[in-house]
């Protein structure tokens, strides 16, 4: 799966792209939101685990590079949701769309513009709904979300069970999009 657009190609994980998300992923600031930075080994098991989800579900969060300098600034995409989810909501798969940038490209508009393309597709493949799942407090994420058109779920929010009772990241908030399409 290749998309691009004004600004970007959102495209399969290549070899190259380890180092550089290594470094994303052990961002004490991107991760702020996040259970923990992750080490380089784990970086790479998120990669593979990836390009995995890709053969098995068609497609799953890949890397997004800038169109004029070949940069991998993070990873932009949809996931189907785990089988635990999913149980809860049997009728049809369950996709999100995710994103995360290195520190130095966020705030320029790329989220929301990879983040539409990948919206296009999820529309193109018939899926109904696509959601969104942060942190209550992460409103840099939800910003996004707001600015691609998801609709706030009052009641779909659940507990991340990854942080204690109490914990400031437990909350979480959930954002939706029905496909204009069907």
């Amino acid at each position: 799966m290749r998309l691009t657009t004004e600004r970007l190609i959102l495209r399969p994980w290549e070899h190259k792209d380890r180092s550089p998300m290594a470094r994303i992923y052990g961002s004490a600031h991107v991760m702020r939101f996040h259970s923990k930075v992750l080490t380089v080994e784990e970086a790479n098991v998120k990669i593979d685990r990836a390009i995995e989800l890709v053969r098995t579900d068609g497609f799953h969060f890949q890397a997004a590079e800038l169109k004029g300098s070949g940069e991998l600034i993070g990873m932009i995409g949809l996931g189907v949701l785990s089988e635990a989810v999913q149980a809860a909501n049997p009728s049809h798969r369950i996709v999100e769309i995710g994103w995360l940038l290195a520190k130095e490209h966020r705030g320029k508009g790329l989220a929301p513009e990879g983040a539409r393309a990948w919206l296009d597709y999820a529309w193109s493949i018939n899926l109904p709904e696509v959601v969104a799942i942060t942190a209550k407090a992460n409103a840099p994420s939800r910003r996004v979300m707001q600015k691609i058109g998801m609709i706030y779920d009052p009641g779909g929010g659940c507990e991340n069970p990854k942080f204690p009772e109490g914990h400031w990241l437990r909350p979480n908030v959930v954002y939706r999009k029905r496909n204009p399409t069907l």
